[in-house]
């Protein structure tokens, strides 16, 4: 991949792939790709059966990588997840046994229905991309990417998310309901003994790290990074959320306005490419205070008054 336009036109390789699969709207596969070449972590929050799985699923096989799927249930444990020390009669000493996380793709379906102390056995490999077991750290292969499901709060058997885990998430979003058109194709898919088998591989775990040197790689002006500065403040200043966000947010959205010039083929960002990623990089960061709550207001029509009142740069 030696030029943008090349580059765009294997990501467009890869989404068509995962088309194959999951019938949908076109935006939670960007965002999803997005996530993928510049290393952030996604989370999906949705009802059962809308093709979270799928999603993730299809993009795993298409991008070539180690897939391994973590079911959350409320008797998963830490250990489970990073690994741990067990005792080896042939070596005669505690060796570590790697845990279901050691794998280059990761999709933790339904990760709300553990506990809070099962699901911080993600926050260091979110950040710093290794486990940590009895004093020991084990990094993790590279490239690492994780996919994140989980159900609304308000189903039956869930745990809140702390806010220290949705913060290191880069990514969130919801697929919804498909339309009546998508959901007919959906019911084709029935009759085909395994869709995932027409999934081409087009990506390789090389072509990855390859697509992340080069997200990093791209130009961001200092008016768009004080554009960011200025969406990031605007949170902590508004009276509708508990909380603004965090400038490891603003970091979030620069990183991944970096990723959606590459997915369009440019090798700079613009103004718009991070308004448009305001939303999937904020929203799951907030919530409505209780007075916003009574009121009505919501989070997205918070953040969309917000974009709306802070002008976008020109002169780019």
């Amino acid at each position: 991949m030696h030029n943008t336009t090349e580059v765009q036109q294997r990501l467009e390789q890869a989404a068509a792939e995962i088309a194959k699969v999951f019938i949908g709207d076109s935006r939670p596969v960007q965002l999803l790709l997005a996530g993928l070449i510049s290393g952030l972590a996604v989370l999906i929050e949705d009802i059962p059966g809308v093709g979270k799985t799928s999603l993730a699923r299809a993009l795993a096989a298409a991008c070539g990588l180690d897939f391994g799927r973590i079911q959350f249930t409320p008797d998963l444990l830490p250990g489970d997840i990073v690994g741990m020390t067990i005792w080896s009669q042939e070596a005669r000493q505690f060796v570590y046994r790697p845990g279901a996380i050691m794998r280059q793709f990761i999709l933790a379906d339904e990760i709300n229905r553990a506990s809070a102390r099962t699901q911080s056995a993600l926050l260091e490999a979110m950040q710093e991309n290794s486990v940590s077991v009895d004093g020991t750290t084990h990094p993790l292969p590279k490239p690492f990417f994780l996919i994140a499901t989980q159900n609304p709060s308000t189903h039956a058997g869930t745990f809140l998310l702390p806010e220290a885990q949705l913060d290191r998430f880069g990514l969130g979003f919801s697929i919804g309901y498909p339309n009546p058109e998508h959901e007919l194709r959906i019911g084709e898919l029935v009759h085909q003994a395994d869709p995932f088998e027409a999934i081409r591989r087009v990506l390789s775990a090389s072509d990855i790290e390859t697509l992340r040197d080069r997200v990093r790689a791209i130009t961001v002006d200092p008016k768009v990074r004080t554009y960011v500065v200025q969406l990031t403040g605007a949170t902590r200043h508004c009276d509708a959320f508990r909380a603004g966000v965090s400038p490891r947010a603003g970091q979030h959205l620069l990183r991944a306005g970096q990723a959606m010039a590459c997915l369009r083929g440019r090798d700079y960002v613009m103004p718009e490419d991070i308004r448009d990623l305001c939303g999937p990089v904020f929203s799951h960061r907030l919530q409505a205070s209780p007075e916003a709550r009574l009121q009505g207001k919501s989070v997205a029509g918070q953040l969309s008054s917000l974009l709306s009142q802070i002008r976008l740069p020109s002169g780019l």
